[in-house]
């Protein structure tokens, strides 16, 4: 029976990048600017003063040391505190679909098959563009594949529940390949002139090619099982639209959004301590016992490729997964590079770290967030 190959990957890096003393500079002009704007409310109790941020508090939250962006002028303007990113007509390909485009020429180009091959495209994000037309079928139309395209999200999760998706089409026997995306502009969703959040997500897309192991060539990666889960929790939630307020001409400063705390939920938001106590064992025990269920050894695993979210998640997973303290080799920590990245982020570690395999030694490609939400992929290296 056939079942499901992680053929190749692809990944899109924006050009520009920023440091996390560059958004603490800009945050704390904006805090100064801020106090200084309500200082009357402050004396008088109203209202809370803004507190500084720090490369320190973040490195020591987080473990984020960087982040790319599509945008970097916008971000560290302290009258903005946003990207710009200029709103697009449409007849012109939209900025989402043209991140995942580059991802997937990547992949494509690494498979080595015409695109006739695939059948379906799956946009599987966080942060959508618009509702419709689906950016899968856009990102279909462009690369010239036949078949067909939709978009699915769950949060931080969604890769891996897209490519739970693509293994159920092609055992199903729909398609013989599937194209996945995700193309993340976090940056867009962030509120910057937050200080408990502002360091925490980046910009990217990733793809994967998904085939059927009848038509796989040597090498890639057999899929051994996935599985998901969701818990609802509104410990992180985002309630708003996406690129609102990054095509403005004037200061975001100038919106209610943006005054204070009033509508911070507009943006995204995360009771991170709750999250950290809530996710941290729900996914260990979820690792464990589906290992368990696949006749695998947790601790013979030979990597872990995790949604980078924090690096205390990760570690603290990675611990009890292995029952030890796992490796740098072990534990694959891309977010000091690339920040939070969402849907992307366990990608990514898996692109760019999946070297040093010899044929039936296994891997884990996890992720979890919003929702709640987990899934877990186990890989076997193929010969």
């Amino acid at each position: 029976m056939s079942h499901a190959v992680i053929a190749a990957t692809g990944l899109f890096t924006p050009e520009q990048s920023v440091s996390n003393a560059e958004l603490v500079t800009a945050y704390n002009a904006w805090a100064d600017g801020w106090n200084a704007e309500h200082a009357e409310a402050v004396a008088a109790g109203e209202l809370e003063p803004k507190t500084h941020s720090s490369v320190e508090f973040i490195e020591k939250a987080s473990g984020i040391k960087s982040r790319y962006v599509l945008d970097k002028s916008g971000i560290i303007d302290p009258a903005r505190m946003a990207p710009n990113l200029a709103e697009r007509s449409n007849d012109e390909l939209s900025i989402l679909a043209e991140m995942a485009v580059k991802a997937a020429r990547q992949a494509i180009e690494a498979w080595g098959k015409p695109v006739s091959e695939i059948g379906a495209v799956l946009c599987a994000a966080s942060n959508m563009q618009r509702p419709y037309p689906a950016m899968a079928i856009e990102v279909q139309q462009a690369l010239g594949i036949e078949g067909f395209a939709f978009d699915m999200n769950v949060a931080c999760s969604s890769a891996t529940f897209g490519v739970k998706t693509a293994a159920d089409f092609i055992a199903g026997g729909s398609v013989k390949a599937v194209l996945m995306v995700n193309p993340e502009i976090c940056s867009a969703h962030l509120n910057f002139t937050d200080r408990d959040s502002h360091f925490i997500f980046g910009d990217v897309a990733t793809a994967v090619i998904v085939e059927s192991s009848e038509t796989a060539g040597p090498g890639g990666w057999d899929v051994l099982g996935t599985r998901l889960k969701t818990v609802f929790s509104n410990n992180i939630r985002n309630n708003f639209g996406f690129l609102n307020r990054n095509a403005r001409d004037t200061a975001h400063l100038d919106t209610p959004a943006f005054d204070g705390a009033v509508q911070n939920d507009k943006l995204f938001v995360q009771q991170g301590r709750k999250v950290f106590k809530d996710v941290v064992p729900m996914v260990s025990d979820m690792i464990v016992d589906h290992a368990g269920e696949l006749g695998l050894e947790p601790q013979g695993l030979k990597r872990l490729w995790l949604h980078q979210a924090n690096i205390n998640m990760n570690t603290l997973i990675g611990k009890k997964v292995l029952g030890r303290e796992p490796s740098p080799e072990e534990n694959v920590i891309i977010l000091d590079d690339y920040a939070n990245t969402s849907s992307a982020g366990s990608i990514i570690a898996f692109h760019l770290h999946n070297d040093g395999f010899a044929p039936g030694e296994t891997g884990l490609i996890c992720s979890f967030g919003a929702g709640y939400s987990a899934g877990t992929v186990f890989v076997r290296k193929r010969g």
